[in-house]
């Protein structure tokens, strides 16, 4: 039901950078009980797929209009550039990647309705990457049943508690234009808005909910920091907030004292973290927080504090950066004797015994790491160091042709892998000297999982990440919240720290760009390319393909399917979902069954087992590469493994799902596409089905050939064959070669 109100509200909401993040702040902005709700995208040159994905929804939606700048701007300039273009009573500026909780629109414009304040102010949780979810710290400030519903400043000096943030506060548009207040640029661009509403404001009002879901995006250990000399900008917003003060003359008297107080808090927090001013600027921050701490501080009445606090503030007073420094010491002292030391002396000890357990190839490794690195060496590897595959593999011919000068190393598990590999490439077998040698001194990374943890990136390394599919099923991080994976907490941190090596990561098309930015976060940039893997498709002969089945014993006039089934995280051996004996009897003499087990399983005697007719099915499970059982194939049939996605490049080659434990799959693992709603041909979920699929030629049918032609313009948008190339030209050559030819 539409919520009935004369009061109208604009929602800013800028955005760069939040592709994986984007459709769930619109979808929970975009209230459809709100008619009179006006939404302001500004697509601050974002690089990724939001440009695109914010037009898609303003399509949908006539309530949402979109901004494209040419060049990125910064966050507090975007929303400037969306207040001007406001019409609402009411502004409220979200960022993209939190969202609405649900219902929080309606309510919202209920409060105002029955309060028209000139500030709302609304409650948040921060929810973290591995499903906490922690309300704020001042929710006690917004469940106080004394405090009326509309007070001034004055009233609750402790609301400035709340901290100083733009998305938790919705505000009068005439207000804030009567008063002049506008976003800075820099750091901290917030807070010169979110105080000076407080003391101006004649009315304020509280939502007492949590509104807002603050996303704490999670990364590894050194993505979080961002040390930078732009924690500089704190100074010059914290004198816009005492130069509006002093506008408001004896009306902002009252607020000088407290707001000192908040900044000397503030100021102190940010120059305690380690992770956000650089070594090198410690001194100018401490001179800079001097020069504040003096200038604004109150004449009357007590303004320090006694105790360890008091003494921080006289230090700062003097400017005494290096006594503050020594006090920071003597209290990390304090804090050892009080009992740390014993809990640091055997995390010490624990540590100690590791590197003693293997300390000659440790001690060996940490030399390597200090050689020169090899500029013109790159590592390779593929699905754990199983052998030369995928997307590595063809980036590796590519780079042979294109940049000959790179050697090109593969790990390899064992010496049988290696026996394995084409002529004439150079490989290392994982554990030995040789492998650290060249992880420790090599400039570049091509891998299609993660190389192991105790790897350490040098300065100037580049890591490839190509991944080997598209993300059907949950991914990376979102795994937590599926009960399969859950436990598995301290392995997603790990994982975290492993994608903070990460430069670039391949997507193949719209869809996995969105998945990758949510699965993966982390500042290395997204290459939307296509599969290299994929090059092959649109290179392939029919003299090839006929090679390649004669190869694999399909009789000529056959026609072959692929079945090539996913790995389940709730099956502890394969066991195919087909029973592939009865299959080939009832399709009869005229179809050839290849077989390709997941690489995680053992066929073991599956074919005395399910009786498989002779030469009628065909174990191709340690074929090395996929790419030839495609091109070899007529038909797929699999369930819901990520090689629809690549076999749907092949012109004219039908796919075959079958989904017989679908609703399983999707409560125990979880899926990012609803293969259901949008699959790329016929679908069938019982052995009856399928069977009767291919018999009756629906398998060929027009409604599966445009299922297949809807799902190829999805999903392979960015495969055109050149692929590797745009890889080898961006990462190794250091060029930005054209984008792929959308389909």
């Amino acid at each position: 039901m539409s919520i009935d109100s004369d009061i109208s509200l604009t929602v800013v909401i800028p955005v760069h950078k939040v592709y994986g993040y984007l459709r769930k702040c619109l979808e929970s902005v975009l209230d459809p009980e709100c008619p009179n709700l006006q939404v302001i995208a500004i697509n601050d040159a974002s690089p990724d797929g939001s440009g695109a994905l914010l037009d898609m929804f303003a399509e949908r939606d006539p309530r949402l209009r979109v901004r494209h700048l040419e060049a990125n701007v910064g966050l507090g300039e975007a929303r400037n550039i969306g207040l001007s273009m406001a019409t609402g009573d009411y502004v409220w500026f979200i960022d993209s990647d939190d969202h609405l909780t649900d219902d929080t629109m309606p309510l919202v414009f209920r409060r105002l309705e029955e309060t028209r304040p000139d500030v709302l102010l609304l409650d948040y949780a921060r929810v973290y990457w591995d499903g906490r979810i922690h309300r704020s710290m001042q929710r006690h400030l917004f469940a106080d049943p004394q405090a009326p519903e509309v007070f001034r400043l004055e009233e609750r000096m402790e609301l400035l508690e709340i901290l100083p943030l733009a998305w938790n506060k919705v505000i009068r548009r005439e207000f804030m234009l009567r008063y002049g207040l506008r976003f800075p640029k820099g750091y901290y661009e917030d807070t010169p808005v979110a105080y000076p509403v407080l003391f101006a404001a004649e009315r304020i009002s509280m939502l007492d909910r949590v509104s807002v879901c603050y996303r704490q995006r999670g990364q590894g250990t050194s993505i979080t920091r961002t040390i930078s000399a732009k924690h500089l900008d704190i100074f010059k917003q914290y004198r816009l907030i005492f130069g509006f003060l002093d506008r408001l003359g004896d009306r902002g008297e009252p607020f000088r004292k407290a707001m000192f107080d908040r900044m000397m808090w503030h100021l102190l927090i940010v120059f305690a973290s380690k992770d956000r001013v650089p070594r090198d600027l410690r001194p100018t921050f401490f001179h800079e927080m001097s020069g504040l701490y003096n200038a604004y501080r109150p004449r009357t009445g007590q303004v320090q504090p006694g105790g360890l606090q008091g003494l921080k503030y006289r230090l700062v007073e003097r400017d005494a950066f290096t006594l503050f420094s020594l006090l920071k010491v003597l209290n990390i002292g304090r804090l050892l004797v009080r009992g740390g030391l014993r809990r640091r002396a055997r995390k010490a000890i624990r540590a100690s015994a590791r590197f003693l357990r293997g300390r000659g190839k440790r001690l060996y490794y940490r030399v390597q790491l200090r050689l020169p690195m090899d500029e013109n060496l790159a590592v390779y590897a593929a699905y754990w160091y199983r052998g030369y595959a995928c997307n590595p593999a063809a980036i590796y011919e590519k780079c042979r042709e294109l940049a000959p000068w790179v050697r090109g190393v593969w790990v390899v598990r064992n010496r049988t892998q290696a026996e394995r590999l084409p002529p004439g490439v150079e490989y290392v077998i994982a554990g030995t000297l040789g492998h650290l040698r060249v992880m420790a001194r090599a400039k570049y990374f091509i891998n299609n999982v993660n190389f192991l943890d105790d790897i350490v990136k040098r300065r100037g390394q580049v890591h490839l990440q190509t991944q080997h599919g598209t993300p059907l099923k949950v991914m990376g991080i979102e795994q937590i919240h599926y009960p399969l994976t859950a436990h598995r907490g301290e392995e997603f941190q790990a994982l975290l720290d492993r994608v903070d090596r990460w430069d670039y990561l391949i997507s193949a098309n719209p869809r996995s760009t969105e998945v990758w930015d949510r699965s993966y976060p982390g500042r290395h940039e997204i290459l939307e390319i296509g599969y290299p893997r994929n090059d092959r498709f649109f290179r392939a002969t029919d003299a090839e393909v006929a090679r390649l089945r004669a190869g694999l014993g399909i009789p000529e006039g056959a026609k072959a399917i692929l079945y090539a089934p996913t790995h389940r995280d709730y099956m502890l051996a394969f066991e195919p979902m087909v029973h592939l004996g009865r299959l080939a009897r009832e399709l009869g003499d005229g179809y050839v069954i290849l077989l390709r087990a997941h690489y995680f399983y053992r066929t073991g005697d599956l074919a005395t087992r399910q009786g498989w007719p002779a030469g009628r099915v065909i174990d191709v499970s340690a074929h090395p590469a996929v790419e030839d059982l495609c091109l070899a194939s007529d038909v797929l049939l699999t369930d819901y493994s990520s090689i629809m996605f690549d076999y749907a490049n092949l012109d004219g080659r039908p796919i075959v799902i079958y989904a017989n434990d679908w609703d399983t799959y999707v409560r125990t693992r979880g899926v990012n596409i609803d293969l259901m709603a949008e699959p790329p041909g016929a679908v069938a979920t019982t052995e009856t089905g399928l069977i009767e699929a291919f018999r009756s030629g629906a398998v060929w049918g027009d409604i599966a050939a445009k299922a297949r032609a809807e799902f190829r313009r999805k999903f392979c948008a960015y495969d055109d064959g050149n692929a590797a190339e745009r890889a080898v030209r961006r990462v190794i050559l250091g060029e930005r070669p054209p984008g792929p030819r959308r389909r």
